[in-house]
């Protein structure tokens, strides 16, 4: 059984923790081999999906979000050897209640229909944007 969509708690955590900033959404997403649309129309995952990034880019967009990076799964190489992604990437949100106002958008909203019935499986980790550098851990200075 895959994870498609968040809990009603996961959600009520998430608008609660809506500290000031930017967020990041690391998105992993494994695809059916076949849609399944209520209505049973015919398309494969990826032409499912593809739907709905075209009808949702421009909602993120407008708020203010942008993909910040995008990769190709290659192998597991620590974690469940099972586990392969066909689309990863990390977007980019203004804030907390921009993500929230993308979840409420009526177009959003439409493009969701074509989501869920193209992913099969996925992971959605809100991370926190740090500075970049040369060391996996960067020590706090104290002032």
């Amino acid at each position: 059984m895959g994870h498609t969509s968040f809990t009603r708690e996961i959600y009520q955590s998430f608008k609660e923790d809506s500290r000031p900033g930017p967020i990041h959404m690391l998105n992993l997403i494994r695809l059916r081999d076949k849609a399944e649309y209520p209505d049973g129309r015919d398309a494969t995952g990826f032409q499912a999906y593809q739907s709905y990034s075209s009808i949702s880019a421009p909602v993120l967009k407008s708020l203010g979000g942008s993909i910040v990076w995008r990769g190709g799964f290659e192998m597991m190489m620590i974690g469940p050897e099972n586990e392969a992604w066909d689309i990863c990437f990390i977007a980019e949100y203004p804030s907390v209640q921009s993500f929230l106002n993308m979840l409420k958008n009526p177009i959003y909203r439409e493009a969701m229909l074509h989501r869920q019935a193209g992913v099969k499986d996925t992971r959605l980790i809100r991370l926190k944007p740090k500075a970049l550098g040369d060391a996996f851990l960067t020590i706090p200075t104290s002032t």
